[in-house]
């Protein structure tokens, strides 16, 4: 039976707010680090935490209102100059913030939290009464041999409490397991938080005033765990943590109004078209009655495209709620790794589509721990090299045309290409022939590869060869491509670039065999025309110069697994991620902005949806990225079949 019973709306509105309210507190606490004679910033939190503990009072959650309260208490003492803040201070604080934000993770479930950890609480006690301990030296901590169980462990725990979060003994089950799994180390904590870390940097979000919730049945959160050290509480989560799926939307009233309004008007539009139907049916074809309806269906269409629009609108959100995540996440693992770094955040204000937010997320928490983690260098390092001893990560969005532009910037010490060339070719993801082909703007794309790491040793930060891939993977899946650039010493610059929308994609049709297909326009740089006299074979492979540059001719018919039924007359100049090329196809229908809906229980080779052209027939949107995947392994395996062939 549910702990909060009667209470289920007032729970909802309580944790939405709150965890917007946490989120915004732990940002001004980064802030306050910076700033700690700012007295107006710390009022600002002292009323943020103030607000949360009154309504987990109301909610008769004691164990949330005891640790608010304690927190609150070091909060006066700071405002007043009873304490002076340091960064052992701030751990404790940002512990407890973490440990409330765990908290509503159990009232998610619609049970009452446990009380906080009595090491963290004794902790604050302390600092509240001037017993701190003296501070120790932040450091790097290996992951052991039992350290690493206890993370698999953990990581069973994830996947397996989603499997069984939906039956009726789910938290049963997933106690179980974990008393299983971790019962040889019970007492202990791994360096990894488990389970209820998940919650950690994701409630954040940057709302205009007058707002509308629109909710979805919530999905199950993963029982409260302990915290560790300070430095563990506070240290940021793993990507897959920070990957929780949202259920909620907010919308400004206003644009909801534009939709009624345009709704409305549509309605009336029907209405005329109606009784213009009725008036044609009975015979009535006289010039007058033909023109009204020219003007109705124009009227509609105008109707239409601006509905199209508004209803997009509601799906925008402003990027500065996922941004808001990543400052604490910078802190905490700058922190950890004893480094000086301060994450500026610029383009809050940048509108992009909710579900694209979502997948963003493991992507940029990636790209900003691996700046701190591999791209800024130690403050020994820094000075040594006559830098400033406080590194800058930035992290800006800006709208470019139909695309928004998310950049991520550090100072730090570049990267090699020659040096990512050769840990490719030692860890065997490329052979040494294909290293030397390459050049530095190409080299600098091995670190996407799975498996690719600089480091030899692995550590809860990085090590695994596994996050870089995750970034590539998730930006195609949203049609985006990511880009470098990076000079040695002066530090390295992520591009992102994605559509502003999924839901409307815009494309280019073109014809192959008499069959249309759809192109993304993203990738589309121009369209060439292609006489056989400018193709030459280069290593097998058809080419074409165009302005100096070589680009290989890949057939549509070829890549989808057809037969060619005449000689390709016209060339789409295509940029992917890693390199450009040209389709050859048939003909061209035009450019148009189509809505992609997914074919039910099959998924072709190279084919992402699907969608109705203008005279009702199918068109078929390509995913140019996986046909290009699959034709390199095809001809890889063709490369070796032959290659034993010879052998044998």
């Amino acid at each position: 039976m549910s702990d909060f019973a009667g209470m289920e709306d007032l729970l909802q509105d309580f944790l939405t707010e709150s965890s917007e309210l946490l989120s915004e507190v732990d940002n001004k606490l980064v802030e306050l680090e910076k700033r700690p004679d700012d007295r107006a910033l710390l009022n600002d939190i002292f009323r943020g935490f103030h607000t949360i503990k009154g309504g987990a009072g109301f909610l008769n959650v004691d164990a949330m209102v005891s640790l608010c309260h304690r927190t609150e208490n070091l909060f006066d003492k700071l405002r007043n100059g009873e304490l002076q803040l340091t960064p052992e201070i701030m751990d404790e604080i940002l512990a407890a913030t973490g440990v409330v934000r765990d908290m509503f993770g159990s009232m998610a479930q619609s049970r009452l939290p446990a009380p906080a950890d009595p090491a963290l609480i004794k902790a604050l006690d302390d600092v509240l009464e001037g017993n701190q301990s003296a501070p120790q030296e932040t450091a790097i901590v290996e992951l052991s041999a039992k350290a690493q169980e206890k993370q698999q462990a953990v990581t069973i725990i994830n996947s397996e409490s989603t499997s069984t979060a939906n039956s009726n003994n789910s938290e049963h089950d997933w106690q179980q397991l974990y008393d299983t799994l971790l019962s040889k180390d019970s007492g202990k904590h791994s360096p990894v938080e488990p389970a209820t870390a998940i919650v950690a940097y994701t409630d954040s979000e940057v709302m205009p005033t007058q707002v509308v919730t629109i909710a979805d049945p919530m999905q199950s959160l993963k029982p409260a765990s302990a915290p560790a050290s300070p430095q563990q509480r506070a240290a940021p989560a793993s990507s897959q943590q920070l990957a929780t799926q949202e259920t909620t939307i907010r919308i400004d009233t206003v644009r909801l109004d534009q939709v009624l309004n345009l709704s409305g008007e549509i309605g009336l539009t029907k209405n005329r078209l109606t009784t213009l139907r009725t008036d044609i049916m009975s015979g009535k074809m006289d010039g007058i009655t033909l023109k009204a309806l020219d003007e109705a269906i124009g009227q509609l269409d105008l109707l239409v495209g601006d509905l199209q629009n508004a209803v997009m609108k509601t799906r925008m959100q402003p990027i500065g709620r996922l941004f808001q995540k990543y400052p604490r996440l910078a802190r905490d693992l700058a922190r950890q790794m004893g480094k000086d770094v301060e994450l500026i955040i610029s383009g809050e204000e940048t509108e992009l589509d909710k579900t694209m937010l979502e997948d963003l997320n493991d992507p940029l928490v990636h790209l900003v721990r691996n700046a701190v983690d591999h791209g800024i260098e130690t403050t020994e390092e820094r000075i040594a090299a006559g830098k400033p001893a406080k590194a800058i990560v930035e992290l800006t969005a800006t709208q470019v045309g139909d695309h928004i532009r998310i950049e991520i910037t550090d100072d730090g010490r570049g990267m090699r290409p020659d040096v990512i060339r050769k840990k490719a070719v030692e860890k065997g993801l490329i052979d040494i022939e294909t290293a030397n082909s390459l050049d530095d703007k190409q080299s600098l794309q091995l670190i996407f590869l799975p498996g690719f790491s600089t480091k030899d040793q692995i550590s809860s930060v990085s090590g695994r060869g596994v996050g870089m891939d995750v970034v590539k993977t998730n930006i195609q899946k949203l049609n985006g491509r990511v880009d470098i650039q990076s000079v040695v010493g002066d530090g390295s610059r992520f591009t992102i670039s994605l559509p502003l929308t999924l839901a409307i994609l815009p494309v280019l049709v073109v014809k192959v065999c008499d069959q249309p297909f759809a192109v993304p326009l993203a990738m589309v740089r121009e369209i060439i025309t292609i006489r056989q006299d400018q193709v030459q074979e280069v290593s097998g492979r058809a080419t074409i110069v165009v302005r100096d540059e070589i680009l290989s001719v890949r057939s549509l018919a070829n890549l989808i697994g057809w037969q060619e039924v005449q000689v390709p007359q016209f060339g789409v100049l295509m940029q992917s991620a890693e390199h450009s090329f040209i389709l050859a196809v048939d003909s061209f229908i035009g450019r148009d902005d189509v809505v992609i809906k997914p074919l039910q229980h099959i998924r072709p080779k190279g084919i992402a949806g699907a969608t109705l052209s203008g005279d009702g027939s199918i068109v078929l949107v390509l995913d140019m990225e996986d046909l290009l995947v699959s034709a390199n392994a095809e001809n890889s395996a063709i490369k070796t079949s032959r290659f034993a062939s010879e052998i044998l």
